[in-house]
């Protein structure tokens, strides 16, 4: 630009200074009230989001607590009725949130690809919670376990089976422990289902001095067994020698009960021949040991 142009156009400016503030004026009025009006437009759909965030949590824990009422007047499994209720839970929770998104402003295109993206990416991190998912869905199928079923895990966890949820499995042990134990290792291993089957058998092994009579103690012991009502009368007890040992004559104690009354039938059992076996003149031995001192 020439200096005349410099010149000219400054004249220009401060002979008209109040025109030139006027639309500078004008441009920033516009300006905040575009920003204003945005931030009006955004505070109101906020409002609404969380209106519907608050409204949302609301039904849908209404509508948990009608499907789990329904499910228990149609009598459903009770494993199933915990893993659908988990289920429907976070599914009704998660479509809350997406109409939360969708008020906001969030594109639903947007949200669909991110979604996508975000599968992925939890599909490759988080593949053994996908395990155990599949898990639950395999427990329910074949039912190796129920609700308020005594199983024993591959881990060696023994107890009550309270909840088969989504990813896991409430486990309530004998000593009061709460055991969460993963769907996909427990359809992958090994499980001991203590419920299944009406009678189960005890063994109990007992010791007596070598020279007492074995006929004796038999009778004895079969004579215990008998006046316990909880014993099955068939299959029989039985009563044999099933091992000589260093310093004692073993023996099996086979009987049969109720799987409910297993352990506390062995326990009163093993109390009772306790206290009747000495009465017979049949003694439990100690361990002892023989020492020959040579000159």
């Amino acid at each position: 630009m020439e200096p005349s142009e410099i010149l000219e156009t400054t004249q220009e400016i401060l002979q008209n200074p109040a025109e030139i503030l006027n639309i500078e004026t004008s441009s920033i009025d516009a300006a905040l009230e575009s920003l204003i009006q945005s931030m009006v437009r955004f505070g109101t759909k906020l409002l609404v989001a969380v209106l519907i965030l608050i409204f949302g949590i609301w039904l849908s824990n209404k509508i948990m607590r009608s499907f789990k009422k329904m499910m228990k007047l149609r009598e459903f499994d009770p494993s199933l009725q915990s893993f659908l209720g988990s289920f429907v839970n976070i599914l009704l929770k998660s479509f809350v949130f997406i109409i939360v998104l969708t008020t906001v402003g969030v594109q639903m295109t947007s949200i669909v690809a991110v979604l996508g993206a975000a599968s992925l990416a939890v599909g490759l991190a988080l593949q053994g919670t996908l395990q155990n998912f599949a898990g639950g869905i395999i427990i329910l199928l074949l039912k190796p376990f129920r609700v308020d079923d005594i199983i024993e895990t591959a881990s060696g966890k023994v107890g009550v089976v309270k909840k088969i949820m989504i990813f896991t499995t409430e486990l309530h042990t004998f000593d009061n422990q709460v055991v969460f134990l993963p769907n996909g290792a427990l359809a992958n291993g090994i499980i001991t289902n203590m419920s299944n089957g009406t009678n189960r058998r005890t063994d109990l092994s007992i010791s007596i001095s070598y020279g007492d009579d074995v006929a004796a103690a038999r009778a004895a012991i079969l004579s215990v067994l008998k006046k316990d009502k909880r014993i099955i009368a068939s299959p029989a007890p039985t009563v044999f020698v099933s091992s000589l040992a260093d310093s004692a004559v073993v023996l099996t104690v086979r009987f049969w009960t109720h799987y409910a009354d297993m352990y506390a039938v062995a326990a009163d059992i093993n109390e009772q021949l306790y206290m009747t076996l000495p009465k017979k003149k049949i003694h439990f031995p100690f361990p002892q040991m023989d020492v020959h001192i040579v000159k």
